[in-house]
């Protein structure tokens, strides 16, 4: 039997607040984010864990620029700014861009997988003036949210579901992170796409 090709298609995301599910392990950084108006802000949380998405509802709320390879733009604006995931910035850059926020007094958010202590700093400056920041942290996913980004995934994936044991049979078994239920996600899909079948637990099974 000839393999089915599969292929890896990017859409665009609609970053509305609407879109973004809210519980508790959430609720503290998204109002925090959203609702309140702290205006320099550090957004910790896991690896797949809608940081990006927050922020990026943040930018367009704020009429913000987001740092990519635009530093001397932003080290000279007076706009509200993003730098998501600041780890893959040199410090020496995050460094001038806080402090021309704190000195013009516009809106900073800073995204990170790492929380600010478990950081080793090669600026010392850059991490005193991260601690005076708002902290604000995405927890670990419970069972409702793994529910609701597992339904998300594979309604996105257009699968049809016709029991919901598929949903009880994946989350017994797959590692229950933000990472592992996007990774299963994944791998259903390519593997449905090679054998042209849809989501049954067999199926599940030569994965998990």
């Amino acid at each position: 039997m000839t393999k089915q090709e599969s292929f890896s298609y990017k859409f665009n995301i609609d970053f509305n607040e609407l879109n973004f599910f809210v519980n508790q392990t959430n609720i503290y950084a998204f109002n925090g984010i959203i609702k309140n108006d702290n205006r320099l802000a550090f957004l910790y949380g896991p690896s797949k864990s809608g940081k990006s998405f927050l922020s990026q509802i943040w930018l367009k709320r704020n009429n913000g620029i987001q740092l990519q390879n635009n530093f001397e733009l932003l080290v000279n604006s007076n706009k509200n700014l993003l730098i998501d995931d600041f780890l893959s910035f040199s410090e020496e850059k995050i460094f001038h861009i806080v402090n021309n926020c704190i000195l013009n007094k516009t809106k900073l958010l800073i995204t990170s997988n790492k929380k600010i202590n478990d950081i080793d700093f090669q600026f010392d400056d850059l991490s005193s003036r991260l601690k005076t920041f708002s902290n604000y942290v995405i927890n670990q996913p419970n069972d409702e949210m793994l529910l609701a980004i597992l339904t998300k995934l594979l309604t996105d994936k257009q699968f049809i579901i016709n029991s919901k044991d598929i949903f009880e049979y994946i989350l017994r078994r797959v590692d229950r992170s933000y990472e592992g239920i996007h990774e299963i996600v994944n791998k259903l899909d390519i593997l449905s796409l090679e054998k042209k079948r849809q989501l049954t637990i067999p199926l599940i099974k030569e994965i998990l």
